[in-house]
């Protein structure tokens, strides 16, 4: 056996301790544990990265996320000193494309203060060094309930996607918990629980509860999703969610690992590699919803942008490219940011908004 990381050492002891891990401890250890979880000990993106996201593929997509920032701003009624607050911001590069943006509209500059929301000490450096020669104030904090009272813009650009999930088994005596155990050959191996969940049957959507056995259902804690929907309703303002999942509640496990841009296993090197699964919008909109926000029905990414109009911004930038290479270089973007299949962001990542009543319908979910 190859030398085993630290927290895998940790991980293997509470095992042994206490018995097999729940799926959600897990991914909760693995991703941010203070000492040694992935989000809290490094820089994560870009090409030297393990993976990409849709900000450091081109200006365009902050920059358009800017812009729907400012047109929900008028909607808001303009108020002065509006939060605007990104979840799990990365290296700030979004936030920084959307401050460009907006320099030609210096009212909503005055106005914003800059909320981040990360627990990366890393990244939070990365941060400070892409948004200090913006001249705006610039605060950090742990949650979304640390930042100050007061209207809002939340962004949360695959926030979500990585927040840990729980996974049941369906077994012909109800679902059982999936955990991960010691396995014979002395590597994690996943397993379920002995009983059952108590009445974990009576929560699910009808088309879960049918499904076959050994079918597996992952959920995700509501807290952070309600912490958002009490935030708009209470505070004012609106909340724009980007991430890649699917429109509908149902069975099938999407729990992933990536390391060095490719699949790993998820059990494999815990704390060096990055676990994600997919969002279910349904239950995400249901539980902002349930704390007085109003919710806008997904639409898929290549829609938003496009009604965005970034097809324009994209034919803009490809005239003023320097080269031949540099205007191929934004059409690449454009078909990674909007385009279908497996190259594509364009379907597989989906956009929900949140806003106060008082709001109305923002930019790019009109029907």
């Amino acid at each position: 056996m190859s030398e085993l990381s630290p927290l895998e050492i940790e991980i293997r002891r509470r095992i042994t301790a206490a018995g097999p891990m729940p799926v959600g401890e897990y991914m909760a250890l693995c991703l941010g544990d203070p000492d040694h979880g992935y989000y809290t000990t490094r820089d994560p993106l870009g090409v030297r990265g393990d993976f990409i996201t849709a900000p450091e593929i081109s200006q365009m997509f902050g920059e358009l996320i800017g812009l729907w920032m400012a047109a929900v701003w008028k909607q808001m009624g303009e108020p002065a000193n509006v939060r605007i607050i990104e979840l799990g911001p990365g290296r700030g590069t979004l936030m920084n494309d959307a401050l460009r943006a907006v320099q030609m509209i210096p009212a909503f500059l005055e106005a914003l203060v800059v909320h981040l929301v990360d627990i990366s000490p890393a990244l939070r450096s990365a941060q400070e060094r892409t948004l200090e020669h913006w001249g705006v104030a610039l605060n950090w904090h742990a949650t979304l309930d640390d930042v100050p009272n007061g209207p809002a813009i939340i962004i949360a650009n695959e926030f979500f996607d990585a927040l840990p999930i729980h996974q049941a088994v369906k077994a012909a005596s109800g679902w059982h918990e999936r955990q991960i155990e010691i396995g014979p050959e002395g590597k994690f191996a996943f397993t379920m629980a002995n009983s059952p969940i108590a009445h974990l049957d009576m929560l699910l959507p009808p088309e879960v509860r049918q499904a076959p056995d050994g079918s597996i259902y992952e959920w995700r804690d509501d807290k952070p999703a309600m912490q958002l929907g009490k935030r708009i309703k209470d505070q004012g303002g609106a909340a724009l969610v980007i991430d890649y999942g699917h429109t509908a509640s149902g069975v099938g496990e999407t729990l992933q690992a990536v390391g060095n841009h490719a699949y790993a296993d998820p059990l494999t090197d815990p704390g060096n590699i990055d676990l994600t699964a997919h969002v279910d919008f349904r239950a995400l909109s249901r539980a902002v919803e349930a704390m007085g926000a109003i919710g806008f029905r997904p639409v898929d990414q290549a829609t938003f942008l496009t009604r965005l109009g970034i097809e324009t911004r994209a034919a803009t930038l490809r005239k003023k490219a320097s080269s031949r290479a540099a205007a191929a270089d934004v059409d690449a973007a454009l078909a990674r940011l909007i385009g279908h299949g497996r190259t594509g962001m364009g379907e597989l990542f989906k956009v929900a908004s949140y806003a106060h009543a008082s709001v109305g319908v923002p930019p790019g979910f009109e029907t």
